[in-house]
């Protein structure tokens, strides 16, 4: 068994000296549910793991109306949805946190650390994708910011530099007349992998009756999430209607490239991707009207 170095920085400059000392050789621990796993099973290797938890700013959830919400890299999901004002402004998130792993797990995993394992059915990567979110990455070169869109390039991979930490998403503030909903279909009740899963977010004009605006995100149906821009962009401008969903979820079947592996086929998949835009767009327009 090879020993690994193991760190706790208190500061932002701290974890990224740490991280850029080991360059591709360090990892960062932002809960640790999937990274000690990987590495007790050999999927990763490291010779320094930095641990996030206690950096203030990886740990934060901040909510201001103006500018919308700002979640650290490393905060755990429970405190998600155990937040008054994420539950009232982002119950799209609150479908995802709580649907990830199990109770216990929750305590631990981060949507910061579920971004940047970068798995195709990560579950908190749609929502934040339909929400508009964006990265906050800080590495020995400065910071930038990254469209959680843009963010995973492959199965496990993404846009992170050796030495690069990602420190906070930031989401948008919801706009009025907004809502959005996040289904996943799993064979078992909890506990396991989506075989599909989609968020969706719309905007509704003030009459409730026509959409302004939307952005659909499919989970576990290509290399890396998608963002299925042509489903939303169909229903810009449109009455909300059974023929407009129809046909957003028809575009969104079109861009899920699916594998058939262990736990579903393609044919499955691509179905299964038309099912959950419809419900998950139907439940978004129940919240955009106030009707949950």
């Amino acid at each position: 068994m090879e020993a690994i170095e193991f760190t706790t920085p208190k500061t932002i400059d701290e974890a990224v000296q740490a991280m850029a000392s080991k360059g591709d050789r360090a990892r960062a621990l932002a809960g640790g549910t999937d990274l000690l796993v990987q590495l007790r099973g050999g999927r990763r290797s490291a010779d320094l793991v930095v641990d996030l938890k206690e950096v203030p700013e990886l740990n934060e959830i901040s909510y201001r109306p103006g500018s919308g919400l700002t979640i650290g890299a490393a905060t755990p999901c429970y405190r998600l949805y155990a937040n008054a004002d994420v539950a009232a402004n982002y119950p799209g998130l609150v479908d995802s946190a709580s649907l990830i792993g199990s109770i216990q797990i929750q305590g631990r995993a981060s949507f910061g650390g579920n971004l940047c394992n970068s798995a195709p059915s990560a579950d908190a990567i749609p929502p934040m994708i339909a929400l508009g979110a964006v990265a906050n990455i800080v590495g020995p070169s400065g910071s930038r910011q990254v469209p959680v869109e843009d963010f995973c390039t492959g199965p496990g991979r993404n846009v992170l530099e050796p030495g690069e930490l990602l420190v906070s998403i930031n989401i948008p503030a919801p706009a009025a007349n907004s809502g959005a909903n996040y289904l996943r279909f799993i064979p078992r009740n909890e506990m396991d992998i989506a075989v599909a899963g989609v968020g969706s977010a719309v905007v509704l004009d003030a009459s409730g009756q026509n959409f302004v605006s939307a952005r659909i995100a499919l989970a576990s149906v290509a290399p890396t999430p998608v963002f299925s821009k042509a489903a939303g962009d169909s229903l810009a401008g449109k009455a909300v209607s059974d023929e407009a969903i129809e046909e957003a979820a028809r575009l969104a079947m079109e861009d899920a490239k699916p594998i058939t592996d262990m736990r579903g086929t393609i044919r499955q998949r691509i179905h299964l991707v038309g099912v959950l835009t419809r419900r998950t767009l139907n439940n978004a327009i129940k919240r955009a009207r106030g009707e949950e």
